[in-house]
C-alpha cells in the first residue's frame, strides 16, 4: 500500500499538468499540477494516518 501512495505523488501531478495543459495551456498546466500535488499529498497523508492507526491498534 506504501508504493501505492508514493507512485501517486508523482502520476497524480502529472495527469494534472497534462490535462490541465490540454484543457487550458499553459496557465492550466500549473493549476493541474497544482490540484493533482494537493490530491496526491492528501491521499498520501490519510494512508499514512491509517497505516500508523493500524500499527498501534495492535
Amino acid at each position: 500500500m506504501p508504493v501505492v501512495g508514493c507512485l501517486l505523488l508523482i502520476v497524480l501531478p502529472l495527469l494534472g499538468l497534462a490535462a490541465g495543459g490540454f484543457l487550458d495551456g499553459a496557465e492550466g498546466a500549473k493549476w493541474g499540477a497544482g490540484v493533482g500535488l494537493a490530491l496526491a499529498l492528501t491521499l498520501f497523508g490519510i494512508g499514512s494516518y491509517a497505516f500508523v492507526k493500524g500499527i498501534r491498534s495492535r
